[in-house]
């Protein structure tokens, strides 16, 4: 299959009404976007109904559309890619993800007797879904279920933060690449938590770069990168608009534009350091120490 290399955030629908949504889906189809992303938790099924409606009039043999279930339980799994399917119109995604890997312990749960992976396995059996994904958001998860099956795509965290800062993603695009898996960039404008000084210009969990040159160079890494297919802008319209623009001017990564991103990631911090933490040390999601930051439209519980 093949995909557009800029993917539309499902989550973005859930911060405008229905007509703003079918409106910004025809638009970035009309711009050459052919790969929609959604999920059943991006505002409770907000997302899922307002995309469902948004696509008709479209030909279905010409998008690509991912959805995923963050159900780890055979059962739970079978009932939601259903809803999913009927609420976004379709017979069938053409890739459904396993979502939001933290811990080792929920892809053990995922892979176990009646995990959701026997669900998933059984809907592509029926042709429901053709590729099989999964989204992490640490390291250790990404890799124990990549031992686990050869996915078809890796959804990962691939941004330049996290990568210059602290070398985050290189693992798992390696095993993405040794394995022939497809890579998604989530997060690929991400430029960081917000610094502790000054004013927010979004009201979201963490900052993005906004300026045309610096969202073309934030799209000139993650698209040099191996193995990366597509990315997924920050759930904003008006941002996956800046996206297609920086794709459409793309040029590979040089020295000059690695030296302008490390400089641009030097003063910032990663937004995913505490999950990372909390695996490391064996903590439970929720403790104390490292919480949570999933909040009313924190795509962190989406990607």
């Amino acid at each position: 299959m093949k995909v557009s290399v800029i993917g539309f955030p499902g989550l973005a629908l859930t911060k405008i009404n229905q007509a703003e949504s079918t409106a910004a889906l025809h638009k970035a189809f009309d711009r050459g976007l052919n790969y929609y992303d959604v999920a059943p938790n991006y505002g409770n099924g907000d997302a899922e109904l307002k995309m469902g409606v948004g696509l008709q009039g479209l030909d279905r043999g010409q998008y690509f559309l991912s959805c995923k279930t963050h159900k780890r339980d055979k059962a739970g799994a079978q009932m939601e890619l259903d809803r999913s399917l009927e609420r976004l119109k379709t017979d069938h995604f053409d890739l459904y993800q396993l979502h939001h890997f933290v811990t080792p312990g929920e892809v053990k749960q995922a892979f176990g007797p009646d995990g959701v992976m026997e669900a998933v396995l059984k809907a592509k059996e029926q042709g429901k879904l053709k590729f099989i994904g999964f989204s992490a958001h640490t390291t250790k998860s990404a890799l124990e279920a990549m031992k686990n099956f050869n996915f078809d795509t890796i959804m990962f965290p691939i941004n330049f933060v996290e990568y210059y800062t602290r070398g985050f993603g290189k693992e798992v695009m390696a095993l993405a690449n040794e394995q022939g898996a497809g890579l998604i960039s989530i997060k690929p404008l991400s430029w960081g938590t917000w610094p502790k000084t000054g004013t927010k210009n979004r009201e979201w969990w963490y900052a993005s770069v906004e300026e045309p040159k610096q969202v073309a160079l934030a799209m000139r890494f993650v698209l040099s990168q191996k193995g990366v297919a597509t990315a997924i802008p920050t759930s904003f319209v008006e941002l996956v608009d800046k996206a297609i623009d920086a794709a459409k001017v793309f040029q590979p990564l040089d020295t000059v534009a690695v030296g302008e991103l490390q400089q641009m990631s030097s003063n910032r911090e990663s937004i995913f350091l505490d999950e990372e933490k909390k695996v490391s040390f064996n903590y439970p999601h929720g403790n104390p120490h490292f919480p949570h930051r999933h909040q009313e439209g924190d795509d962190r519980q989406t990607a």
